[in-house]
């Protein structure tokens, strides 16, 4: 155990006032995952076995927090797969509270007449495998009873969507209505047309890539080593630390990093400019432009909902996706997907642009729009899937809809 030369024994009795515990109290955790002894709140939890990976490995008993809104007819035909992106979780709608540290990221699209209307359908949202919020990942304890931080083995897309099938049978779900997913999500939703056509009746795949391109596996680089140059990485074990001494700087580097592919330029000099947040002149020492702070506050906050070592996991996972390896390529993977489908792109996507939600479109057998995605117009770039709600929800609607 690291305590980064702070002595808590009892020989070393130093005074702590109000103003330290307060400092302590702003202190970022050494992670921000959700641990046991957490409340759940909405979370279920299904115990799935032992669990190889492709790239070698295996975690001896794998978990899958998932969430659940509406319930399965007798033959569990009517349940619904939403499968989130890289940073969401479980949480897809409902407010924040205990076990919840923010309100659920796709919020209004589930619920009695909402376009995944429970009163109709059974909507399920595991957290992915590796993730951070209830499922086994990095900050799980192994057969040990301790963390596996470094010792976690590397996933791929298609080991997330083998675990996720494993959670169908154990729901006794033998064909889903329909899987949903934006990002990487979305790649989520590719493989499952092409490994398991059988199992699902309808595709609808939200700002993702058939595969991940040099730039955007450099910008998941990057990211991922901003945590790993952190000085409180350890390699990976950190668990242990007190707060304020985890690789909380790397890790808000991170996210600050991929904001800036998550947002369009347009947005960002529309709502920024050139503005000053200070009383002190622009460019002096202490003083910050806006867009400085807004990419600190988001850096600042993921870390209380995140984990370090989960990001690297995921990120390399992501990396990994490419529907074509080992099927003769992306054109004949795409091919092969039978399942009616609907593809979405968001027109100033600057991660993922619309060009590739256009070749997957063009590449299934049943695309709903034809060769080409459906765009959707907005200044947000790439989180315009998340925040473009009236457009997605109508989407959604007329794809369920479609017989």
């Amino acid at each position: 155990m690291r305590w980064s030369g702070h002595d808590d024994s009892p020989g070393h009795q130093s005074p702590i006032g109000p103003d330290e515990v307060r400092a302590a109290s702003l202190r970022p955790p050494a992670s921000g995952a959700w641990r046991d002894g957490n409340p759940p709140g909405h979370r279920r939890f299904a115990w799935l076995g032992e669990f190889e990976v492709e790239l070698g490995g295996r975690v001896p008993l794998l978990r899958l927090a998932y969430e659940q809104w509406g319930e399965p007819n007798e033959d569990r035909s009517n349940v619904i797969l939403v499968c989130h992106a890289l940073t969401g979780d479980s949480h897809v709608e409902g407010s924040a509270g205990p076990g919840h540290p923010t309100a659920g990221w796709w919020p209004g699209l589930i619920g009695p007449g909402l376009p995944l209307d429970t009163d109709r359908y059974c909507v399920v949202a595991p957290n992915m495998f590796g993730g951070c919020q209830g499922s086994t990942g990095p900050s799980s304890l192994d057969a040990s009873g301790t963390e596996y931080g470094s010792k976690f083995p590397a996933l791929t897309i298609r080991d997330q969507v083998r675990a996720q099938a494993a959670l169908a049978d154990e729901l006794g779900v033998e064909r889903f209505a329909a899987i949903i997913g934006g990002s990487m999500g979305g790649m989520h939703v590719l493989e499952w047309g092409i490994m398991l056509p059988e199992r699902v009746a309808r595709l609808i795949v939200l700002s993702a890539p058939a595969l991940l391109d040099a730039q955007t596996i450099a910008q998941n680089t990057l990211q991922s080593d901003a945590i790993r140059l952190d000085q409180f990485f350890h390699g990976g074990d950190y668990y242990d630390e007190p707060a304020g001494f985890g690789p909380h700087r790397g890790l808000a580097l991170a996210r600050r990093l991929a904001m800036l592919a998550y947002r369009s330029t347009h947005e960002l000099n529309d709502r920024f400019g050139r503005s000053w947040q200070s009383n002190l002149a622009p460019g002096s020492e202490g003083g910050r432009y806006s867009v400085e702070s807004y990419l600190d506050f988001h850096g600042n906050r993921f870390t209380r909902r995140f984990d370090a070592n989960s990001y690297i996991v995921l990120t390399n996972a992501m990396n990994s996706h490419n529907v074509g390896r080992d099927r003769g390529g992306v054109e004949r993977a795409l091919g092969e997907i039978a399942a009616p489908t609907l593809v979405i792109g968001i027109d100033s996507d600057q991660l993922f642009p619309l060009e590739g939600q256009h070749r997957i479109a063009a590449g299934v057998r049943n695309s709903f729009t034809g060769d080409r995605a459906l765009e959707i117009h907005s200044p947000y770039g790439h989180d315009g899937f998340l925040l473009e709600l009236h457009h997605v929800g109508d989407a959604i609607r007329a794809m369920l809809g479609r017989t």
